[in-house]
C-alpha cells in the first residue's frame, strides 16, 4: 500500500535516555576511535562521538508506525526502507550524566522516481532544562513504494553546506573488520539484523551483512576529527553526507576529504571503489 501523506506533521512523544560513561565510552571504542575525551574519567566527564545521536534517535525512529498513517506499508514494503541521507547540527556535546529526550517530526513525504521519500526531524534536547543539543534532518526512502495524496512538506531542511572538489583530496585507508557491524550494533544499541544476521541479509536482497551507513559516516568523522580538528570533537558543529553503496566485512574503506574554511568536504569509497557516502560535510566552529 502507499505511505501515506497523513504522516506529516505528526511527532512521536519524547523517548528519554539517561546517558552513562559506559555507552558513550562502548560507542568510540566500537570505531576503534580512543581520544582521551570520550575515555579519560578522570578528566571529567567524558563527550560523546559527534556522530553518538544516532543512538537515541534510533528507538524513537521504530515508532514511526505508532502514527497515525504509518501503519499503510506491508512488512515487504518496510523492508524497501533505506537511510538515504543525514545532516546533523551539534548545538551542545552530549556527555555522561546527561538524561536527554529526543522526538521525531515527519516534516515531509514526495514521490520521487526510487520510491516514497520521507524527511524527519529529530530532536534531542537535555530533558532536565529543555537545551536543544543536537538535531537531525533524515532522509529515507522506501523503494518502489507509491505515496498517497499529493507531495506535501511542512519545514524545508537547512540548505546544504557548499562543498569543496576532491579530486586531490587527501586519502585515508580504514580496515574495517569481519565483526564490525556486530560491535557496532551493540555499543551503539542499534539493533537492525541485516547488519548481523546472514541469513536475513541474504533474504532480504544483500550479498552478505553489511556495515550500517552511521558506522560507516562515524568512522570518517574520527578520521576527519584527528586530521582538521586537532582530536578535539568539540569543534564539530554539523556533519553529514549521502548513503549509496554498501561496505561489505571484512574490507577498507578510504576517506578522501578537503577543507575550504571551516568547513571539510570529503566522500568514502568501498573496496570496490564505489561511494559509500557522496557529498559528505563536517562544519567546524
Amino acid at each position: 500500500m502507499p505511505l501515506s501523506t497523513e504522516m506529516v506533521g505528526q511527532q512521536i512523544p519524547p523517548l528519554q535516555h539517561q546517558v552513562d560513561a559506559r555507552w558513550l565510552m562502548a560507542y568510540a571504542a566500537g570505531l576503534n576511535d580512543n581520544l582521551d575525551c570520550y575515555m579519560d574519567t578522570t578528566a571529567g566527564s567524558v563527550i560523546a562521538h559527534p556522530v553518538f545521536p544516532v543512538c537515541p534517535e534510533w528507538p524513537v525512529i521504530l515508532k514511526l508506525r505508532d502514527m497515525a498513517g504509518g501503519q499503510t506499508l506491508s512488512p515487504e514494503e518496510a523492508a524497501r526502507g533505506v537511510h538515504a541521507a543525514h545532516d546533523l547540527h551539534i548545538h551542545q556535546p552530549i556527555k555522561a550524566g546527561d538524561r536527554i529526550q529526543t522526538t521525531a517530526t515527519m516534516i515531509g513525504i514526495n514521490q520521487i522516481k526510487p520510491g516514497a521519500a520521507y524527511t524527519l526531524r529529530l530532536d534531542t534536547h537535555d530533558a532536565s532544562d529543555g537545551t536543544l543539543l543536537a538535531q537531525t534532518y533524515q532522509l529515507g526512502i522506501y523503494r518502489g513504494v507509491k505515496i498517497s495524496g499529493d507531495n506535501t512538506t511542512v519545514e524545508t531542511p537547512p540548505a546544504q553546506p557548499e562543498l569543496s572538489d576532491l579530486d586531490n583530496g587527501l586519502v585515508e585507508t580504514i580496515d574495517v573488520g569481519a565483526g564490525a557491524a556486530h560491535v557496532y550494533t551493540e555499543c551503539a544499541r542499534i539493533w537492525n539484523p541485516i547488519h548481523t544476521d546472514r541469513k536475513i541479509a541474504i533474504d532480504a536482497g544483500l550479498p552478505d551483512i553489511i556495515l550500517h551507513g552511521t558506522a560507516t559516516l562515524a568512522l570518517a568523522i574520527s578520521s576527519l576529527v584527528k586530521r582538521y580538528a586537532g582530536g578535539n570533537p568539540r569543534l564539530v558543529k554539523r556533519l553529514g553526507g549521502r548513503f549509496a553503496a554498501m561496505v561489505l566485512l571484512p574490507s577498507q574503506i578510504k576517506v578522501v576529504s578537503n577543507i575550504s574554511g571551516d568547513t571539510i568536504s570529503f566522500q568514502v569509497q568501498n573496496a570496490q571503489g564505489d561511494l559509500a557516502v557522496s557529498k559528505g560535510y563536517m562544519v567546524l566552529g
